[in-house]
């Protein structure tokens, strides 16, 4: 998978593409933790648009990320997935914990 972020008003952004799996843990989170350290971050978009794939291990990370974020008082929203990613994330109920964005 590939990460690339950025920074600005407020807001990061982490997009991502490719395959979103278990061998991504460290990427992910080597990509995020510095982000949520920032005290003028306040949002924090994951942009799935270019995923083509993502596994439980994927679900559980987007979960704990959801977690450390918000034990900073920050907020997570996760934006664009495809049609393949989407169903995945409604499976998982992903809509009740997540704003989710098109």
């Amino acid at each position: 998978m590939q990460i690339q972020t950025s920074n600005s008003d407020g807001k990061a952004v982490i997009t991502l593409r490719g395959r979103f799996d278990f061998n991504d843990h460290r990427a992910f989170k080597a990509a995020y933790d510095p982000l949520i350290q920032l005290a003028e971050v306040k949002l924090l978009e994951i942009d799935l648009a270019g995923i083509e794939y993502l596994d439980s291990s994927a679900l559980g990370m987007l979960m704990l990320l959801r977690e450390r974020v918000q034990a900073v008082g920050k907020t997570v929203v996760l934006c664009k997935p495809n049609p393949t990613v989407t169903q995945i994330l409604d499976i998982a109920n992903f809509k009740k914990l997540f704003t989710i964005n098109s």
